[in-house]
């Protein structure tokens, strides 16, 4: 798990500084992929040492021990970077939308400012309106023994914990899963299908694979992601063991952020070429150096 989890921040890290500092990659997608690197590494911190401080104590204390403001500091912080990677895959495919079904335009509708604002609006949006959902769990009532199995402070495990009525808490969560889940997915179903009616009608071969390929990685990272989130959160199975929800938290809050930054650097051929480049200067550099003394 730590060797995952520094992987993990390594590999977001390092699209973060390609992007920053290769000129070639100062595009709408790639501002917007090191927002989605910037969440990862924020989900994996919140989650992995703890799990670990949990993994590692397990046999001697039969599991960790947290606070309870410790336990709804990390679900909201959890929650928010989950909404907000939710937004940003949503801004993602928009952005591929407008680049490939209107692509005269991108520039002029794409701009700078633009991407800010919808980088900002994101990571706003999710950080706000998952306040709601988390003021009203904290509000709730614990009177038994606090044991949560489960690896981290997860909604659905809290709440079956607790001895307050959670009727008004699972509505809450309900309405903003519309908002948050359901509502971009939607979006970014409809975004696809406009983009693969618009390469479909592309009448070269080498067009229709190279329009493809700019948004082949997006699309792989969004199916593994919303899966995962539909599975736990939207439409979780009655009678689910706890061994598979741990199974399922494992994917979306450890090996996503891991798979997402392996993705993109295998599939791009542009940030291949950037780390090569770089990597490259890097030796030439050192080399010089070593020449000079």
């Amino acid at each position: 798990m730590l060797l995952i989890y520094c992987v993990t921040i390594c590999g977001n890290l390092l699209i973060i500084l390609v992007v920053s500092y290769s000129r070639s990659l100062h595009s709408p997608m790639y501002f917007f992929l090191t927002q989605l690197s910037f969440t990862d590494i924020l989900l994996s911190t919140i989650i992995v040492p703890n799990m670990l401080h949990v993994v590692l104590y397990e046999g001697m204390n039969n599991g960790g021990t947290i606070t309870f403001a410790n336990c709804i500091t990390q679900l909201y912080f959890f929650s928010a970077s989950e909404a907000s990677e939710c937004l940003l895959l949503t801004v993602m495919s928009y952005d591929r939308y407008i680049a490939i079904c209107n692509p005269l335009h991108y520039t002029s509708i794409m701009t700078s400012a633009h991407c800010v604002q919808l980088s900002i609006s994101s990571w706003m949006v999710g950080f706000s309106i998952i306040c709601i959902g988390i003021l009203t769990t904290s509000m709730l009532y614990f009177c038994g023994p606090n044991i949560i199995d489960h690896l981290f402070c997860d909604l659905v495990p809290l709440l079956n914990i607790s001895c307050s009525d959670t009727f008004l808490v699972q509505l809450e969560v309900s309405l903003l899963s519309i908002l948050l889940v359901i509502i971009p997915s939607i979006i970014i179903v409809m975004s696809y299908v406009n983009i693969i009616i618009t390469i479909l009608r592309i009448p070269s071969r080498i067009g229709r694979q190279k329009a493809f390929s700019t948004c082949s990685s997006h699309l792989i990272v969004v199916s593994i992601f919303y899966w995962t989130l539909f599975s736990v959160y939207v439409f979780p199975t009655r009678g689910q063991s706890s061994t598979i929800s741990k199974v399922l938290s494992l994917l979306y809050t450890v090996f996503t952020p891991l798979t997402n930054p392996i993705i993109y650097t295998l599939r791009n051929k542009e940030i291949r070429k950037a780390i090569h480049e770089k990597s490259h200067k890097c030796i030439i550099y050192f080399n010089s150096r070593e020449n000079s003394i």
